[in-house]
């Protein structure tokens, strides 16, 4: 995908709404802009809860992950922003003191960390972080970041050569159309997909069924052609058009 067209073809869609998860399978961000990285949207799924042995929790294997919230100063999703040893990564959940991870601390390396077909070296947030998901999870846990100075992890090449993501399932960017709810009784659109996306991500929304389908277009695995190149002034924001180049249902299919 792109933002910005080179033909006179009209636009696949209008983006109303964006959405970060920056610790993967927590809560995500609602954001009204957000900054192109190399590995897609800035701050998204640069965290990870790993469990005693280094391999990564999804929601799939602990569901309470869902109910953690996460916040980030509002100036991080600027372009350009850089964060200081005052900036902070703010965890919440129901019964649990507020986390604060520092953005600009220098962490330790932490070894043998896994998730899907990756492993590698990535970055530790120290014990403090580590205590309060062993709290909350009720098992030894640990808080990880992306070490995106010694580690890449590429998006399959026979689909998308180039691009890289951090701790996506595979491809940086996902893309949805809205099909809003009706109230039966007053006739008013509801909020959903809005509010399933930013609590749950829910596979019943981002995988529809065969009564779905047709009404729901659905990017899983989307690439955008500005994140293979850096440098400043690359954000989408609400409201800005996107256009879809190429559309393949597998892999396979992209490499024909």
């Amino acid at each position: 995908m792109d933002r910005v067209s080179s033909s006179e073809e009209p636009p696949t869609a209008k983006i109303s709404s964006i959405f970060i998860y920056p610790i993967k399978s927590c809560r995500g961000i609602s954001v009204s802009q957000a900054s192109i990285s190399l590995t897609g949207f800035r701050w998204d799924r640069q965290w990870l809860v790993v469990n005693s042995k280094g391999r990564a929790y999804t929601k799939r294997v602990e569901p309470k992950l869902a109910l953690v919230e996460v916040e980030l100063p509002k100036d991080a999703f600027t372009d350009g922003w850089k964060p200081t040893k005052s900036s902070y990564l703010v965890v919440r959940a129901l019964g649990m003191d507020d986390l604060n991870v520092c953005l600009g601390k220098q962490c330790a390396k932490a070894d043998g960390v896994s998730i899907w077909e990756w492993s590698g070296s990535t970055l530790d947030e120290g014990d403090e972080a580590s205590k309060w998901f062993s709290t909350y999870l009720r098992k030894p846990s640990r808080l990880v970041r992306f070490n995106a100075v010694s580690e890449t992890r590429a998006v399959d090449p026979k689909f998308a050569p180039g691009f890289k993501v951090m701790f996506s399932d595979g491809y940086p960017f996902l893309l949805i159309s809205q099909v809003p709810t009706i109230n039966q009784e007053n006739g008013i659109a509801g909020s959903e997909p809005d509010e399933t996306l930013k609590e749950f991500r829910s596979d019943k929304v981002l995988r529809p069924n065969k009564k779905q389908q047709g009404k729901v277009y659905l990017g899983q695995n989307l690439v955008c052609q500005e994140s293979l190149t850096e440098g400043k002034g690359k954000t989408i924001s609400v409201g800005d058009c996107v256009y879809v180049f190429s559309k393949a249902s597998s892999a396979a299919e992209a490499a024909a």
